[in-house]
């Protein structure tokens, strides 16, 4: 899996080094820019997963640069600042920031804030699932809605495509019924959980047909359902 990439754009070469430290310990790949313009150039050359970004910088300032950035990207950008003016808070809140620390701040802090911002990010749902790379014996087609096991087409309903999908995903995770339910049914006001059991049960027997020596889709007893990975 591809180490997290973290842009600190900050102009104070001391601060800026503490945060680079705090982050590497935590398994980010941090670097940092102290101009504001070449930071935005290196941003539109090479984006990082995540901008921690100075509102007070040389060269450009932190809003022009959040102002560009979100013209063409969802780039996850915290801004950080001494400037804790509500005006200027809003302002960054508005023009896309998706979170905002004031200085003096904790180490600690700033790294909590950039792993809340990234949990929450569309971004990382799709650098995760390219991570979770399939087994060789599974494939599956989103746009044609197809699975193979072993090269051999599976015979799945729309709803046994998406619960396999949603469930492979995220191998070892444990969705609960309701969890699929949502990932089933986009108004699920007036469907029952034991629609997932009945769209579980044939598809479990489907995927046994075709592995028959693994369990793919293994149930845990009074909370969901998990796929395994197993090579």
């Amino acid at each position: 899996m591809e180490t997290t990439k973290i842009l600190l754009v900050e102009d104070e070469p001391d601060l800026a080094q503490v945060l680079v430290d705090y982050l590497a310990r935590d398994g980010f790949d941090a670097s940092v820019e102290g101009n504001g313009a070449e930071a935005l150039a290196r941003i539109q050359r090479t984006p990082p997963d995540l901008l921690l970004l100075d509102l007070m910088l040389p060269g450009l300032d932190g809003l022009s640069i959040l102002r560009e950035v979100r013209r063409v990207s969802d780039l996850p950008v915290v801004m950080v600042t001494a400037r804790v003016e509500e005006i200027d808070r809003l302002i960054g809140l508005e023009l896309g920031a998706d979170d905002y620390i004031c200085k003096p701040y904790s180490p600690r802090e700033v790294v909590a804030r950039v792993k809340a911002v990234l949990r929450r990010s569309p971004r990382r749902t799709l650098v995760e699932e390219r991570a979770s790379a399939l087994p060789p014996w599974i494939e599956i087609d989103a746009e044609d809605w197809q699975a193979k096991i072993k090269g051999r087409r599976l015979a799945l309903t729309p709803k046994e495509f998406k619960l396999l999908q949603t469930l492979v995903a995220r191998p070892g995770r444990v969705f609960s019924r309701s969890q699929l339910l949502d990932a089933l049914y986009e108004d699920n006001l007036d469907v029952s959980e034991r629609a997932v059991d009945s769209h579980m049960k044939n598809l479990r027997k489907k995927l046994a047909r075709a592995l028959p020596e693994h369990e793919i889709i293994r149930s845990i007893y009074g909370v969901g359902f998990v796929f395994e990975r197993r090579e």
